[in-house]
């Protein structure tokens, strides 16, 4: 298995994105708080659109206006500092990825799709 070509680390990214959609559907703050399984497997799903983000090249992402540093910080805290991870602002994470999912979209489309 060879590395993932760009277009296939956007492709991880809009997966991970559903993927956390799907663990958090109908769950409120309280909720995920107190489901583990879920925590873990959100955490996991950041930690891939941080690596996929971190891999992409910057002069590809530079062409978009978005904080592309918060999804490789988010990972590296969540990776490096697991130990004070706030379950709370996964959670807030978990509701504000409209943004990130609308740029990687506008890439493909522009970049892969033209």
């Amino acid at each position: 298995m060879g590395k993932p070509t760009p277009k296939e680390r956007l492709e991880h990214i809009l997966n991970a994105i559903g993927l956390i959609r799907e663990f958090v559907a109908n769950l409120d703050e309280a909720a995920f708080l107190s489901d583990r399984k879920t925590q873990s497997a959100v955490q996991h799903q950041f930690s891939i659109i941080g690596e996929a983000v971190r891999n992409i090249d910057e002069s590809l992402l530079e062409k978009y206006d978005y904080p592309w540093h918060i999804p490789r910080s988010f990972r590296n805290f969540i990776i490096h500092a697991y130990h004070g991870v706030k379950m709370e602002r996964i959670y807030y994470a978990t509701q504000d990825m409209g943004e990130l999912e609308r740029n990687i979209l506008e890439i493909l489309k522009n970049e892969f799709y033209t």
